[in-house]
């Protein structure tokens, strides 16, 4: 039933913004907390943001702490990744993620995942 899509992706400057969307036609997101998570080749996959179902509650890696921000929108059952100045080494494959339990933070521990959407910073 849960069947996470992202979109959003695509190619921008050095500098520039995007805003990349997780949405679900099965089930209602906002009972799960939200992660987002990137993989650039030949790297680790990274844990970028989450946001918890319990409280509203954020997390942000060091590597994107101030320049990303993660929210919702429950009428719209979605939620979003807007990403600003960003810089070639944010070009990844961007993966959406829901975890049931709803707490999300560093050790968010997904239950389900989207198959992601390439974002790709390049002048």
């Amino acid at each position: 039933q849960v069947q996470l899509v992202e979109s959003g992706g695509g190619l921008v400057q050095p500098g520039g913004s995007l805003r990349l969307s997780c949405a679900d036609s099965g089930v209602t997101l906002e009972y799960f907390a939200i992660g987002w998570f990137r993989q650039a080749p030949g790297k680790e996959r990274e844990g970028i943001s989450s946001i918890s179902s319990i409280d509203g509650s954020t997390y942000y890696a060091d590597s994107v702490k101030g320049r990303f921000t993660i929210s919702r929108d429950n009428a719209k059952n979605t939620v979003y990744l807007q990403m600003n100045s960003l810089k070639p080494e944010d070009t990844a494959v961007y993966y959406c993620a829901a975890e049931l339990a709803g707490f999300g933070g560093p050790d968010f521990a997904p239950d389900y995942w989207g198959k992601g959407t390439l974002v790709t910073v390049s002048s």
